[in-house]
């Protein structure tokens, strides 16, 4: 990453693993926000290590999880007909990041080939056991056959990834010519990023690595022979968010306050453009 003109921009607490303090830092060349200190490959997953890591485990324990299964159930059917969209001819995906391989299942049920690839040993076997062994770990990134794949997908998962620009060129080199790479991030430039300043559950430290802007994908796209073709709103981001911020600052989660903020949230941001979460639909050329 380009380290000249990196500015700090906030210190945010890791609320939800090891209470330790972390450091954002602006980097203007690429107009996103970046970890700092990052924490070395073979210490990162200690950060991971939380019975609350909820895209980890199909646990429906208290309203919260059932609320988060909920809402994930309709932005599946959501995905679903977004990749559908495309008309691809052969019709193979790729899920980056597949956690518990729920996108997957519903891709693989209308006709998709899939392929995963998720870190996690547990939530790896979940994700097999619905999609009869498609998915595997990370490292077998680099086993799959060049140009190969009309859909790559990464759902909250290009902010975990080290060494972003060497994982861009990657997918990039997965995809067939005109495949489509769809990313969904959480935007610090939105309205409850604003609202909740230290406490805004989507930077989650250090997990997030990397903290993005609408520019900040194009730039890093542009130089890969892709471009984004289009943006789409992950508009409940804005509510699940503002609600998990509300527990960060006030120590419970008041659902009332962060129903308003994520409504404000997504009311600005039909202006804007600066919703919490945004899918960048990013096609080869």
């Amino acid at each position: 990453m380009n380290k000249t003109d990196n500015k700090a921009y906030l210190t945010v607490k890791d609320h939800s693993v090891s209470g330790e303090e972390f450091q954002l830092v602006y980097n203007e060349a690429l107009d996103l926000l970046e970890t700092h200190p990052q924490p070395s490959e073979d210490k990162l997953g200690d950060y991971y290590q939380s019975e609350d890591y909820i895209s980890h485990t199909d646990a429906k324990r208290n309203l919260f999880e059932k609320a988060y299964h909920f809402i994930k159930s309709v932005a599946l059917k959501r995905k679903l007909k977004l990749i559908s969209s495309f008309n691809s001819e052969n019709k193979k995906l790729l899920d980056v990041g597949c956690g518990t391989g729920d996108f997957l299942k519903v891709a693989k049920d209308d006709n998709w080939t899939v392929s995963g690839i998720e870190p996690n040993k547990n939530a790896r076997a979940i994700a097999n056991q619905k999609t009869n062994n498609t998915v595997f770990d990370i490292d077998h990134l680099l086993k799959f056959e060049p140009h190969s794949f009309d859909v790559i997908t990464l759902w909250h998962v290009l902010e975990h990834l080290p060494k972003l620009e060497n994982h861009i060129a990657v997918f990039e080199s997965l995809l067939k010519p005109n495949g489509r790479l769809l990313i969904a991030v959480p935007n610090f430039k939105s309205y409850d990023a604003n609202h909740y300043k230290t406490f805004w559950a989507a930077y989650d430290v250090p997990r997030h690595l990397w903290h993005f802007s609408q520019e900040s994908i194009s730039r890093l796209v542009k130089p890969k022979n892709m471009e984004v073709e289009k943006t789409v709103p992950m508009t409940f981001d804005a509510y699940y968010v503002s609600l998990l911020s509300e527990k960060y600052k006030n120590g419970i989660m008041n659902p009332l306050k962060a129903f308003w903020v994520g409504l404000r949230s997504n009311m600005k941001a039909r202006r804007t453009r600066e919703y919490s979460s945004l899918i960048y639909v990013i096609k080869k050329s």
